[in-house]
């Protein structure tokens, strides 16, 4: 029997000494501390429940039940208790804690509505402003991460806003295991930037738990929080939203229930300027508004490209009574941008005789093109939610999403071509000694890129105590519809040099675009369309079982009935036909806890699978493919030692996909075989600290080996260029002055690596790599009550670095960013 990896091993052994250690040090504790008790009300005089309370500076606090009620212990000594969220005035009460007796608070009464109650900000104690402990998303049920057998990731809008990161793409930077690979796209229907998670390409494609698709870069000034959640996730997600690596979900901030006012500028190099804005407001009893807005323009490290968006997002949250609440939520970005380069291969690496980008002769700072071949793009989400409260332990939530995404215009890329099919292509163009000399230009665009979808979701969540066992359970109903009309087609602008400083890139235009366009009018022959309607009804349902107080059992399953209207081709004729697929998705958790709400250790089996349609086959027949599927087995351990100072997750995981499509070489048209096998294995590690009262510390660490398994020969025990690179590391760590000193000034520093990533990696193609790469991070900010100003470097050493997969595309060089925002 093949033995374990040894940091399978290392961090079963970190467990196991824990669970040793950490009981003799609370044994310990317990003599010198006392308790304190209390309860939180909101204005309206609601029961606050899930609220955080915490002692200020240290790692004492707790959270309310669903009695408003508090109760922790703590050290003996003089604090000053804690209560804060988004967008209202922090609460403060100065308790004095006695050994062995317990104090109680005087009631607390809060400005905030129970929806907002839900979202809330600023937990507990709490210097460590990092983490999160309570997921009502990740598993569809209120957890605690302790709590759910599942890896996720969380980041706060604290360390957003700490590091003065404004879109998510760059919020991304801060997880484990996770790693860009494409900038947007800003297409209809694209969904956004292109990311790589335990080896499958992922998307940001989820909004509050529910599909919410944006197709720029998303701007992250509605964030509450980003959670990353790993691994296939059908069974409670579906297959259109996730993908077998995991999926990323946009937690959004709320209504609440005061006036609260923050408007903010941001300047930077590349001419970047940004202006946002968050108001809130109560609109009468029980109602309150609130709009965040902003609008960003920023031009390019290149001697071209540039980019206009703007974003807007009203929401309204309605308390129709003590049991009914409702909330109403859009979300509108429009855009106008040039495309960033993107350099693939027309000829293999094998034939060019290259394996990486030092072979190449790239000028990093040109953009090949001129600045105002723009495209446009628009997308918009609307959101409504219904919560009706049965009881104590039964609710319903109801929720209607609808999006919507619109493209028109050109984005250029370029082919990375031979010398000699340089020549077949254009024979005016001189055989150069060496050899790579030549890129080929073209573009692929949108011509009225519209793509909708509608989702309709009902979820009833109960908490009840059956058989002397603690249930909390999740059944669901899922509707979903997507309706797209895509149209891609693209133009050819003839053979460039890849790098001659006499040449006239900028001549590649808008005037030679929009005259290329006009020259070839759109037909069946030239348009790749993709114009599709299809219907998903899905049932599910999720139980997570106390089984005793330190074992939790947690069980799931999904049927999903997939119906696919079938496809067509620009003038309207059916290209394919309809078909149904039925799939089946179950998943299971356990989670053991030797030290209670410590350490949990872990292990689950999670489900993913996808519809990939009609393909041919070797006898030139139209077939409905099979179903894929990818099955994960996971363990780890999760930590929260010290009273909440330390947060860790380490897990071990394989992912393994059956049903593959591969391409049959040889045959006289497209043809494929659906024989494919590919497994992903790895290990992650992730730490959140406050090792004391001044510094916070995030850290991560990944490994990933990812390999087809099954099919064609060429790339059985190869790395498939979607699985970006095996190594990956990210750390932040922040410091701020004692409230001794000046108070709010603090400075933070970070970064990332990425090994060496394979592009092109195929015995039949050869292997292309991106090289390896550490980016550097900096940040300064004085952060007070009213107003904040931050100083940010990203990418401090103006490190050369390109991302991609199957393509070869620089990164923004050295950035200097100055914010100022102010609170009324």
């Amino acid at each position: 029997m093949q033995s374990r990896p040894i940091y399978f091993k290392l961090f079963i052994a970190i467990a196991l000494i824990a669970a040793l250690i950490n009981p003799l040090n609370t044994s310990a504790q317990q003599a010198r501390r006392g308790s304190v008790t209390g309860k939180v009300l909101t204005s309206k005089g609601d029961l606050a429940e899930n609220v955080s309370v915490g002692l200020i500076g240290t790692g004492f606090g707790g959270t309310t039940n669903n009695a408003g009620e508090f109760s922790f212990k703590a050290a003996a000594g003089t604090y000053t208790l804690i209560i804060s969220y988004v967008g209202v005035q922090r609460i403060e009460v100065p308790v004095t804690v006695v050994a062995g007796q317990t104090t109680t608070v005087p009631q607390i009464t809060i400005n905030a509505s129970l929806s907002q109650l839900s979202e809330v900000n600023v937990i507990a104690n709490r210097a460590n402003r990092f983490t999160r402990k309570i997921s009502v998303d990740a598993a569809k049920i209120p957890l605690a991460n302790l709590e759910n057998a599942q890896s996720y990731s969380t980041i706060t809008s604290e360390l957003l806003k700490e590091q003065q990161v404004y879109n998510v793409e760059d919020a991304l930077r801060n997880v484990s295991g996770i790693q860009k690979m494409w900038d947007a796209t800003n297409r209809a229907g694209d969904g956004g930037g292109y990311f790589t998670l335990r080896g499958f390409v992922t998307q940001t494609r989820l909004r509050n738990g529910i599909a919410g698709l944006v197709t720029s870069g998303i701007d992250a000034i509605n964030i509450e929080k980003l959670e990353v959640i790993k691994g296939p996730s059908a069974t409670l997600f579906g297959s259109v939203v996730s993908s077998y690596g995991g999926l990323i979900n946009r937690v959004t901030k709320k209504p609440y229930e005061s006036f609260g006012l923050e408007i903010g500028h941001t300047v930077g190099n590349y001419d970047l300027s940004r202006t946002s804005i968050d108001l809130n407001t109560p609109l009468g009893s029980n109602v309150s508004f609130r709009l965040n807005t902003a609008y960003n323009y920023e031009g390019s490290f290149q001697n071209y490209g540039k980019s206009r968006s703007f974003a807007a997002m009203p929401s309204l949250a309605i308390k129709a009574n003590d049991k009914l609440s409702f909330l109403l939520e859009a979300e509108v970005y429009a855009g106008r941008n040039s495309a960033k380069p993107f350099f693939f291969f027309y000829n293999t690496p094998k034939d060019m005789g290259i394996t990486d980008v030092s072979q190449l002769n790239i000028d990093y700072k040109n953009a090949y093109s001129n600045d105002n071949i723009t495209s446009y793009s628009r997308s918009s989400n609307y959101y409504a939610e219904a919560k009706y409260k049965f009881s104590d332990k039964l609710t319903s939530q109801t929720v209607f999403s609808n999006t919507h995404s619109f493209s028109n215009g050109p984005s250029p890329y370029y082919y990375l071509i031979t010398d000699e099919t340089a020549v077949a292509l254009d024979p005016s163009k001189p055989n150069l000694p060496g050899n790579n000399n030549y890129i080929f230009r073209n573009d692929q665009s949108t011509a009225d890129s519209k793509f909708a979808a509608t989702e309709i979701q009902e979820n009833i969540n109960g908490d009840f105590n059956i058989g002397g066992m603690r249930h909390r359970f999740v059944v669901g109903l899922d509707f979903q519809r997507q309706n797209s009309r895509q149209i891609y087609y693209g133009n050819q602008y003839g053979i460039a040099p890849i790098n001659d400083p006499s040449f006239d890139y900028g001549a590649f235009n808008k005037q030679l675009v929009d005259a290329t366009v006009a020259a070839n009018p759109l037909t069946n022959a030239n348009t790749y369309p993709y114009i599709y309607r299809t219907n998903t009804y899905s049932a599910y349902a999720s139980d997570v079982i106390n089984l005793t107080e330190t074992l939790i059992a947690s069980i799931g399953a999904r049927v999903d009935n997939y119906q696919n209207k079938g496809s067509y081709l620009l003038d309207g004729t059916q290209s394919s036909k309809p078909f149904n697929q039925t799939a089946f998705s179950p998943k299971f958790g356990l989670i053991f806890q030797p030290v209670k709400d410590q350490v949990s250790l872990f292990a689950n089996y999670q489900n993913g699978f996808s519809n990939p349609g009609l393909f041919t086959n070797a006898s030139n027949e139209s077939v409905i493919a099979k179903l894929q599927n990818a099955n994960q087995a996971e363990g780890g351990v999760k930590l929260s030692l010290f009273d909440g100072k330390l947060n860790s997750t380490l897990s071990y995981y394989r992912i393994k996909v059956t049903n593959t499509l591969r391409s049959i070489a040889g045959l006289p048209y497209f043809a494929q075989v659906q024989d494919g096998t590919q497994v992903s294995k790895g290990f992650e590690a992730e730490v959140i600290a406050n090792p004391i009262l001044s510094v916070n510390i995030v850290a991560g660490f990944a490994y990933n080996d990812s390999k087809y398994t099954g099919g064609d020969a060429s790339i059985i025990g190869y790395r498939p260029n979607t699985a970006g690179s095996p190594y990956m590391a990210n750390f932040y760590v922040s410091y701020r002055l004692p409230e001794s000193a000046i108070k709010g000034l603090g400075i933070g520093f970070g970064g990332n690596y990425v090994s060496k990533n394979k592009i092109i990696n195929s015995a039949a193609e050869g292997t292309f790599s991106l090289p390896a790469y550490t980016i550097l991070n900096s940040n300064l900010f004085y952060d007070k009550a009213k107003y904040r100003f931050g100083l940010a470097v990203n990418n401090l050493a103006n490190k050369r670095y390109y991302t991609g997969y199957t393509t070869i595309n620089p990164q923004r060089l050295r950035q200097v960013v100055l914010s100022a925002n102010y609170k009324f």
